[in-house]
């Protein structure tokens, strides 16, 4: 286990390098990919999300161990591999009009890191091309990112867009600088998020209830 604790200490100091090599080592002796994401990377995400409190919140280290993540889920789990049980799907973007990603990116590492498969649909996301990701996908929320005001028309209408195409169980929920200011209400979302783990607690608390 001293490797182990050694990835999770790497994945907080966002070393990318560190992290990949244990990882490797993690590998060769004997730990499965799913171990490895359960017991450092998930492990390291609980870690992170304890120190978000409004006081120590450090958004470079949350990106710079956003990127540690990534390099090790390269690894695990390569393109075109077979990804390991996830305990839901979610789609998240930036609609259309709102050209800023960094909040959408965040809450995909966030995800991917504690065991969600996550389906990006981007920045500068239009309203029918995340309906069709949501169909496709049927994934457990759709998460909306925004840092603009003026995408909030179009966040309003998420959720009567869903229903039409039959998707009314799909849980709608809302982050980032401009949306956060705003209520579930006036967006018409079912949850607005103070942060990437604050949805992360949402989205575990509604797959618990369907378990």
């Amino acid at each position: 286990m001293n490797e182990m604790n050694a990835l999770i200490a790497a994945i907080l100091a966002g070393d990318c390098a560190a992290s990949a090599s244990l990882t490797g080592q993690l590998r060769r002796a004997g730990f499965a990919a799913p171990d490895i994401v359960m017991q450092g990377v998930e492990a390291a995400m609980s870690a992170l999300d304890g120190k978000c409190t409004a006081e120590d919140f450090n958004l470079l280290e949350i990106m710079l161990a956003g990127r540690a993540v990534t390099e090790i889920m390269k690894l695990l789990y390569p393109p075109g591999s077979a990804l390991a049980a996830t305990k839901a799907t979610v789609v998240v973007a930036a609609l259309e009009g709102d050209v800023h990603d960094l909040g959408k990116n965040i809450l995909k590492m966030v995800l991917t890191g504690s065991g969600y498969r996550v389906a990006d649909g981007g920045k500068d996301c239009p309203l029918p091309r995340l309906i069709d990701m949501a169909e496709e996908e049927r994934p457990l929320a759709v998460g909306i990112s925004g840092l603009i005001t003026p995408v909030i028309p179009r966040v309003r209408q998420v959720r009567n867009l869903l229903k039409e195409r039959g998707l009314e169980g799909v849980k709608v929920v809302a982050g980032g600088a401009a949306l956060k200011q705003a209520s579930a209400e006036r967006l018409n979302v079912d949850f607005v998020a103070e942060s990437a783990f604050d949805g992360l607690h949402y989205l575990e608390e509604l797959v618990g209830e369907r378990r």
